[in-house]
């Protein structure tokens, strides 16, 4: 008789038996779900660190604490516009930035790339401090500029204002212009029009064309 009752019942009567397939389902349930409702916490913690993109945040800068801690960065580069809307990008091997709250930024074996009206520019220094808000580079030794036409100038101890496309130096100075060579004890130029002022010892060696 048994076996005829058993025979009797419905397929939904025999899936909810005692150990039938929903007593496993429901075993297996009972460990799984906690542990995969772990693992996904666990992912959703972690994604924003393991992510290979970009990942955003929205900060209260009224609540934030400023970093005290440096800042080194390995192959820098920084962009920005003159007053005429001309860009210009400083690159440098390496820059340390003290802390988020100081605008100055040390730079090494740095190079800055200026578009002028009559073709690119280009200034290098070993070493130099760019502030961020004034997007002026002050230099403490060599700096060389040149330009299309067989422009050059070398200074040293020199500050460089990237955004006027001006450059006043402290220490003596060389250059090359078309109309022949020039030094002098100190110098302000401004790169656009090149234009050079020269302070003390001015000297101006005209080479002739047909001499070149």
């Amino acid at each position: 008789m048994p076996d005829a009752v058993t025979r009797t019942r419905t397929p939904r009567e025999r899936w909810a038996a005692p150990g039938s397939s929903h007593d496993r389902v429901v075993a297996v349930a009972r460990v799984g779900l906690p542990v995969a409702i772990g693992v996904l916490a666990a992912f959703l913690v972690m994604a924003p660190l393991t992510a290979g993109g970009d990942v955003s945040f929205v900060l209260d800068k009224n609540k934030v604490e400023v970093a005290r801690e440096r800042m080194r960065i390995q192959a820098a580069q920084y962009r920005g516009q003159d007053t005429k809307g001309q860009p210009f990008v400083l690159n440098a091997g390496s820059a340390v930035q003290r802390s988020s709250a100081e605008p100055i930024v040390q730079l090494r074996q740095l190079s800055a790339g200026i578009r002028l009206s009559d073709g690119p520019a280009e200034l290098t220094a070993p070493s130099g401090r760019y502030d961020m808000d004034t997007e002026q580079v002050r230099v403490d030794g060599p700096i060389a500029f040149e330009a299309a036409g067989g422009y050059r100038l070398d200074t040293t101890d020199a500050v460089v204002d990237l955004r006027r496309r001006k450059l006043e130096g402290t220490g003596a100075a060389t250059g090359t212009v078309p109309q022949g060579t020039f030094r002098g004890d100190r110098l302000r130029a401004d790169l656009e029009s090149r234009t050079v002022t020269l302070d003390g010892n001015a000297r101006l060696r005209i080479v002739p064309r047909g001499a070149r």
